[in-house]
């Protein structure tokens, strides 16, 4: 599993690179530009020997003992002017950990933050280490990766000895400990655990045995889901959010759901987008938001036709695009949406309608229609159920509304940004249907629902291809 030394010890080598998305341009007067994920970075007046090196590394890992440089008569100097120009790049230099048996890196510690500071040297002596709470593992082009959102690096564990390492480091252990747990050389083990302190990715306890998260205890509020979420969709890192391109193969996502399940109900229109004498903005902002107890007035078609036609209609389809985006045809609606995309559906759990049956449909907002997509009782009061104790309240809704992600609509524009965008559009799209209703004198609120996959299966969405994202209920107020 190691490599041995001709002296047989297992020794490791430490190597460096560049990104793969670095690209170096060296002028015939000495510039240097050196095009990173971060942005340009100039050079001016860089001697040839460090922009050797520099071109050297960005074709792959390479130990600094080994770099070939010309004009090596100057002595050290070219050396610490590289290492001064990898500081600026830091964001983009990977630092990775070979055995001296010529198979490539260990594992690579690959920078997620513009200006990394990657600590060298030793661990203490007998101090204990273990994974960060908030590491997670995960295959990754051939690699096992480990990434923490608080850490400064992601690390791409590549052979036995690191992914064996890692591994073990769910429970506290020395250095020591590992190296018998495991089977690996100390020496390699050290090396290896040091990498991962350094990274971010694997906590150094105290010489009490304790283990501090960063930013302890500002930390303890947040699940590793929530904080991977938020680390992960508010930035566009390279190589941690899916290729945008990936997802504009074929066709583009249609404006709206084409929806054929069941029989289809025009709604009733409005005879005014905005009725006369209707109330103004801003006294509808300035009235106190409540949690209603539902009455047992059954809605009529009008006022839910009214009601999606003002919160939620397409007012018209044309072209639209982001810049440095691909173009796309849009729509306009009431509502907010980046790029005019309307990734989301809409979906109506009617309970009382004195115009339409009890069962759950969907909305087009292109024809204004609702078509019944599943009319089995039993789902739909499961689904009224959870709301009503979602609502804090002893009856059942009128209406559920359910929102829905069509997540290739939203992805072919927006890549790895497409799910927190959603969550924004979302938002956007319950603030508008609670002003809707008060305007109407009726009462929509968010309901924090804990659907598990039930919603997806009553509604009958293809998961991944389209997920439940939220919900509202639609009632009078009592």
């Amino acid at each position: 599993m190691t490599a041995e030394s001709p002296e047989g010890h297992a020794e490791t080598v430490r190597l460096w690179s560049l990104t793969e998305d670095t690209l170096i341009e060296a002028g015939d007067d000495g510039s240097l530009v050196a095009i990173t994920w971060w942005g340009e970075y100039d050079f001016p007046g860089t001697a040839d020997s460090v922009r050797e090196s520099l071109g050297r590394l960005a074709l792959g890992p390479v130990s600094m003992a080994n770099l070939a440089v010309s004009g090596q008569a100057a002595g050290d100097d070219w050396r610490l002017s590289l290492r001064k120009i990898l500081t600026r790049l830091s964001g983009s230099v990977v630092r990775s950990l070979a055995l001296n048996d010529g198979r490539g890196p260990v594992l690579s510690a690959i920078p997620v933050t513009q200006f990394p500071v990657f600590p060298d040297g030793p661990l203490p002596a007998g101090r204990q280490v273990r994974l960060s709470r908030f590491t997670a593992l995960r295959a990754d082009d051939g690699a096992l990766l480990a990434e923490s959102p608080g850490a400064r690096y992601k690390v791409a564990l590549f052979r036995p000895p690191a992914v064996v390492i890692a591994s073990a480091l769910a429970t506290p252990a020395t250095v020591e400990q590992l190296a018998e747990n495991t089977g690996v050389a100390p020496a390699v083990v050290a090396d290896v655990v040091e990498f991962l302190v350094a990274a971010g990715v694997v906590l150094l306890g105290d010489a009490e045995g304790r283990f501090s998260e960063h930013g302890d205890p500002d930390t303890a509020i947040w699940s590793h889901d929530d904080l991977m979420f938020h680390a992960r969709s508010r930035t566009w890192q390279k190589g941690s959010p899916p290729d945008p391109d990936a997802g504009r193969a074929g066709a583009e996502p249609p404006v709206v759901k084409q929806v054929t399940a069941g029989p289809t109900f025009p709604l009733p229109r409005p005879e005014r987008p905005v009725p006369a004498g209707d109330v103004s903005l801003a006294a509808l902002l300035e009235t106190d938001h409540s949690c209603p107890e539902f009455s047992e007035r059954p809605l009529s078609a009008r006022q839910i036709g009214e009601f999606l036609f003002r919160a939620a209609r397409v007012r018209s389809v044309g072209p639209a695009h982001l810049p440095g985006g691909p173009s796309h045809e849009a729509s306009q609606r009431p509502y907010f949406s980046v790029a005019c995309l309307y990734e989301l559906e809409i979906y109506v759990g009617i309970n009382r309608c004195t115009d339409l049956a009890r069962g759950i449909y969907h909305y087009d907002p292109l024809w204004h229609t609702l078509t019944l997509i599943n009319d089995d009782a039993a789902v739909l009061d499961s689904l009224l159920d959870m709301a009503m104790i979602a609502a804090g309240s002893h009856r059942r809704p009128s209406a559920l509304l359910t929102m829905t992600a069509r997540m290739a609509r939203i992805a072919w524009v927006l890549g790895g940004a497409a799910y927190a965008t959603t969550l924004l559009h979302l938002g956007a799209l319950q603030q508008v249907f609670s002003l809707a209703a008060r305007a109407m004198g009726l009462a929509a609120h968010a309901v924090p629902v804990d659907s598990g996959d039930r919603v997806d299966r009553a509604l009958k969405l293809e998961w991944p291809a389209e997920v439940s994202v939220g919900e509202c209920v639609l009632d009078f107020p009592e």
